[in-house]
Order: C-alpha cells, then structure tokens, then sequence
C-alpha cells in the first residue's frame, strides 16, 4: 500500500495531496469534489483527473490548501493532484500527456506579485506624478 504526497504552489496558495489506494474519492480540505464551488474551480481540478481516465478512479485523494484566493487555490490543488498521479502511476505516458495538454498541470507557475518601492504609492511601478505644468 504505497502513500503518495506532493504539493502545488501558485501565488501565495500551497496545496498539498495525499494519494492512496481506494475507490476514487476526491476532496478537497474535507470537501467532496462534487460539492466544491466555484464550478470553474471544480471544472479545473478534474482536468488531471479526467485525463488520468482508470488511475484516478483506483485512489483516494485528500488535498489541503490554504494561502491565495480562489483561483489560486484551484491552479495550486490542480497541480499537486497532477503531480501525485503521475508519480503514483509511474507512467510516462500519462507525464507526456498531462505535459501535451497543459504544462501547468506538472510545472509550478513561479510568477509572483512584484514588491512595492518606496515613494511609489502603492503601486510597484507607478511613477511619481509632476505637478509643476
């Protein structure tokens, strides 16, 4: 009985799934899949599930996330849970299908907030308004 744990980062979400042998139960910090909201955010978290057809209905998958809003919890379960089942399959297969369809689902996005400079206001790259005109 082999136990499979890998995490996701996206923004400031970090995810974190447990892959095990069972009967193709997904939730989501204690959340069915099917009951997850937003629908986008559900509908993005099965893509590695669908793509993964018979494995993903052989394991029990159990993800943690916290950090980020919505949308980056959702990329960051995304990619944990694409990520654990291609180490549980061993498959390179399935890596060079999940790669084909989307690099996102193995590859973290790194991009993150740029800091904010001072006498910015605010903004990163505003620049300080003249008012001599």
């Amino acid at each position: 009985m082999k136990t499979i744990i890998t995490s996701g980062k996206r923004k400031s979400a970090i995810a974190k799934a447990v892959v095990q042998p069972g009967t193709g139960v997904v939730k989501i910090n204690n959340m069915i899949l099917d009951f997850y909201e937003p629908k986008m955010s559900r509908l993005k978290l099965m893509e590695p599930l669908i793509l993964s057809g018979d494995i993903a209905e052989k394991v029990d998958i159990r993800v943690t996330v916290n950090g980020g809003g919505i949308s980056s919890q959702a990329d960051a379960s995304r990619l944990a849970i694409a990520k654990a089942l291609s180490e549980y399959s061993k498959s390179k297969k399935l890596k060079e299908q999940f790669l084909k369809y989307d690099r996102s689902l193995l590859v973290a996005d790194v991009r993150r907030k740029e800091p904010s400079k001072p006498n910015r206001h605010g903004q990163a790259r505003a620049k300080r308004q003249k008012s001599y005109r």
